[in-house]
């Protein structure tokens, strides 16, 4: 193990020499293959010069430090000093001496700690496995204490390799979720995804329909067969791309009671990642950033046209899908699909999100649903994509910042799904 821990060292020093440098093509090469399938070179990039900008600017990349204990792969972090405080990128060393994991977070060590609005005298956690075989993943369910039977939540995180809280620096939004629903006597489940829990088993050809539909159809079939919870009243709560994925599984499955989209994406990802790239490029302008969004704005283009096909490289595509990702993105509507439904629906936007926006997406939905019965749209003005209260321009450094799902969030999912007949029939409601 010792020598384990020495050559991650090493490996560590090479990459923090390529952060001071800015080195990201150099950077994305250490990555192994599942890591660099999720973070291509412009979006580290761009993501960098966000952390940079709403900090005052880099001023030293200090030396790797190794955490202490056995884990394998050895888990490093490299703290970043800025002008206005700091942040740390913490990732993970391999025996084959790749980089298996990468986030920005706070420095300092803060860690999650239960919102306010939560009563963990009034649930209970279970550990619960969804699907077999070898992506089959594990999951939470978070149950009331008392007899029920209970209203229930299937929680579907956003886009990428996430956990079942959803992880995001000290941040867990679905663990603020599943709590306060269950505070509130709604039983939750949430999972790894299996991009999360087998990063080295995700085939090539993996689409957004195999990391969402199997886990979450065992998820809604075992909470059906849970004598606790309501088989009647069984939900999907998809926040991003989990929000945008949710009409998918709920056509799949017409025991789904409803649908709770949480900042839910529907222009087009390829398009809405170049959106992206451009607010984050605005707020370190300069040619590398310019770099960045130009090329990622002509693998969109590639996304877009009739050129793609199932042999398409990855490197050539946005964010290093692959192929088949895109390809399946681009067949999905979830404006059409969600127009189909006759289940009813919550959709909620923050005003401070600048990855899926009212304008660009929340308006979409709005046209798309206009004519139909039971479904309740609203902005919450000043939350951002995580649904935390903010203020000022939005950057990603909010979301270093420790914070927890608004209140008010929790109380408008629960009073929805505590109202089943009410809500069925609901005329629908501007925002």
């Amino acid at each position: 193990m010792r020598a384990n821990r020495d050559g991650a060292l090493e490996v560590a020093r090479g990459f923090a020499a390529l952060l001071r440098a800015e080195h990201f093509d150099q950077i994305v090469e250490l990555f192994a293959p599942p890591l660099r399938a999720a973070v291509s070179s412009e979006v580290l990039r761009l993501a960098w010069a966000a952390e940079a900008a709403g900090r005052g600017g880099i001023q030293a990349v200090q030396e790797p430090e190794i955490e202490a204990g056995e884990a394998d792969p050895v888990r490093v972090r490299i703290a970043i000093t800025c002008a206005d405080g700091s942040f740390t990128v913490v990732t993970s060393v391999g025996d084959d001496g790749l980089l298996h994991g990468l986030r920005l977070g706070p420095h300092g060590g803060a860690v999650w700690q239960p919102p306010h609005y939560t009563q963990q005298d009034r649930f209970t956690e279970r550990e619960v496995l969804l699907g077999t075989g070898p992506l089959a993943v594990p999951g939470t369910l978070t149950l009331p204490d008392g007899p029920g039977p209970w209203p229930a939540a299937v929680l579907l995180a956003g886009g990428g390799p996430f956990d079942r809280d959803e992880t995001s620096g000290p941040n867990k939004p679905l663990k603020d979720l599943a709590w306060g629903l269950a505070s509130r006597q709604v039983a939750a489940l949430r999972f790894d995804k299996p991009t999360f829990a087998h990063p080295n088993r995700v085939p090539s050809d993996f689409t957004m329909a195999d990391e969402y539909l199997p886990p979450a159809l065992a998820a809604v079939q075992l909470l059906r067969q849970h004598p606790e919870v309501d088989p009647d009243r069984i939900h999907l709560l998809g926040h991003s791309m989990g929000g945008k994925v949710a009409p998918r599984i709920a056509a799949a499955d017409p025991s789904i009671a409803g649908l709770v989209l949480l900042a839910a994406d529907a222009q087009p990802m390829h398009h809405a990642a170049v959106r992206v790239a451009r607010h984050l490029a605005a707020l370190t302008p300069g040619p590398g950033t310019d770099q960045a969004v130009a090329s990622l704005a002509g693998k969109a283009e590639l996304v877009a046209g009739p050129e793609l096909t199932p042999d398409t490289p990855p490197e050539l595509l946005p964010l290093g899908l692959s192929a088949a990702y895109w390809l399946d993105l681009r067949a999905y509507d979830p404006l059409a699909t969600a127009a189909a439904l006759t289940r009813p629906m919550l959709i909620l936007q923050g005003g401070r999100d600048y990855q899926v926006t009212v304008t660009d997406d929340l308006a979409l939905w709005q046209r798309a649903l206009a004519h139909r019965p039971g479904v309740r749209i609203r902005i919450h003005q000043a939350l951002n994509h995580l649904f935390f209260h903010g203020s000022g321009d939005p950057t990603p450094a909010d979301y270093a910042k420790p914070g927890h799902v608004a209140p008010a969030v929790v109380d408008e999912i629960v009073t929805w799904l505590a109202l089943p007949q009410e809500r069925s029939s609901h005329p629908r409601s501007h925002p």
